[in-house]
């Protein structure tokens, strides 16, 4: 609980009252690999802090194929904000790449948080634009060619090239385990 607390307090101040609160709304669980913290066609329910473990965000292309959007690893805040808030129906994964151990707030938990403690959808602002960020992160350039894509990635994910399965870092990469192989064996 302390990471969720350190991290929260990054964007603003609270008092020892409204941070019992907030660790009264929260759950810690984990996840084994390949678990779902979210799933398409579903309406998502839950914010989590990631304290350990890699989640990756992925969806299915129109061809049935796999496609990893994004990953979020630990000290970050995942959820399908945007259809949280909505209560729309999620089109992708949220799926956990290794084990992970997360601090979870039901949606009614996150917006209980909002009516009770002042200044908190400010410092929840904050959290969640990184969120929305990380989420969005941007895939490689398919124009790039593979090794510079390859590059790109450990430029942005140094910590999770040995973490993760090859087959996800493929798919974010748009190529198949073969030609990560090869590229990975050319850069080393």
């Amino acid at each position: 609980m302390k990471e969720l607390i350190d991290y929260i307090l990054m964007f603003g101040n609270l008092n020892r009252q409204q941070i019992d609160l907030i660790e009264s709304n929260a759950m810690e669980i984990d996840l084994r690999k390949d678990d779902y913290f979210s799933e398409a066609g579903k309406i998502p329910h839950q914010v989590g802090f990631i304290v350990e473990g890699v989640i990756r965000g992925c969806y299915y292309s129109n061809k049935g194929e796999e496609i990893t959007r994004c990953f979020i690893g630990e000290n970050s805040l995942v959820a399908d904000y945007v259809n949280l808030e909505a209560n729309a129906y999620s089109s992708e994964y949220l799926q956990a790449c290794t084990p992970c151990k997360l601090i979870v707030f039901s949606k009614q938990s996150w917006d209980e948080l909002s009516h009770t403690i002042v200044g908190w959808d400010n410092i929840k602002n904050k959290m969640v634009q990184i969120c929305m960020f990380q989420k969005s992160r941007k895939g490689p350039v398919i124009s790039q060619n593979a090794t510079t894509r390859y590059l790109e990635f450990l430029k942005n994910y140094p910590l999770l090239t040995n973490r993760i399965p090859l087959a996800y870092i493929a798919s974010y990469l748009g190529v198949t385990q073969q030609s990560l192989s090869r590229i990975r064996k050319n850069i080393t």
